[in-house]
């Protein structure tokens, strides 16, 4: 298992946590997805490492940016 730590930009409320989780927690691997809305702090759990592209490729999907 892997943890990584990233900080998103531009979350104001509930709904961008579930759009970062939702994304995020649909790329290969991914097991489990923390976001700290106050902090925009994103937790990612998975298998084995996930590249940061593929993370940043969903942050941005959800409509926000990794900083």
């Amino acid at each position: 298992m892997a943890e990584n730590t990233y900080t998103v930009q531009g979350m104001t409320c509930g709904h961008c946590v579930s759009s970062v989780t939702e994304e995020v927690g649909a790329v290969a691997g991914v097991r489990q997805v923390d976001v700290d809305l106050p902090t925009g702090r994103l937790t990612v759990t998975s298998d084995a490492d996930v590249p940061e592209a593929d993370i940043r490729a969903a942050v941005e999907e959800a409509g926000y940016q990794l900083v």
